[in-house]
Parts: C-alpha cells; structure tokens; sequence
C-alpha cells in the first residue's frame, strides 16, 4: 500500500457509501474526468458534485469492485466493476478502466474507459 493507493481507496469506498462529501474531498477543485479518447465529461469538483450526488441519490444499490490494480508513482489503473448504476443512457452494470492521477494528496485527473 502507498499513499496514492490509500487515497484511491479512500474514494472508492466513498463511492461505494455514496458520501458525496468524502467522495469529493479526494480530488482537486480543477479535476477533470475525460473519456478514454480525451473528451471531458466532469470538467471540475462542482460539475463533478452535482453529476455524482444525482448518481449517489439516484443509485441506493451503487456498488464497485476493484479486482485488479497496478500503481506507478502517481499513478494508479484499476480495473473496476459497477453495479446498481441508475443513471439514464448508463447501462445498471458494467466494467470500466479507470486511470487516477495523483498530484499532492488529491487526485487530478481521471480517464475512464467502459465497456
């Protein structure tokens, strides 16, 4: 475990509780969540508090595992497996890639990948 692994964690388990506070205060007020192809679907915290909070209010079975994991310095892939996603145009379940950028104790960036 390291630091950077910890905070994923830490935010991962915020999801999992839908603790949108908890949740938020792992990223930086600038984060950005883009698309494996680089189009930006969050483009800070406050976009990012109003799309995860109507998920997290909408979502009362929202869960996630992570069965694998590789970290390099501040960066860490997990791959991670949704269910109870009740969000419209979003399948209820699925499998995603997601790449997190560690800068300074809050994750920057993330790129996500789902099938």
């Amino acid at each position: 475990m390291s630091a950077v692994t910890d905070l994923i964690d830490v935010q991962a388990d915020a999801f999992r509780s839908r603790d949108l506070e908890r949740f938020i205060a792992c990223y930086t007020d600038d984060a950005v969540i883009r698309d494996f192809r680089g189009n930006v679907m969050m483009a800070n915290a406050a976009v990012m508090r109003e799309q995860y909070g109507q998920l997290f209010a909408g979502s009362p079975d929202l869960d996630m595992q992570i069965p694998n994991r590789i970290e390099s310095g501040g960066f860490v892939v997990d791959e991670e497996h949704l269910t109870g996603f009740n969000m419209p145009g979003t399948p209820s379940e699925f499998t995603a890639i997601v790449t997190y950028f560690v800068r300074d104790a809050k994750i920057t960036e993330v790129v996500i990948a789902a099938s």
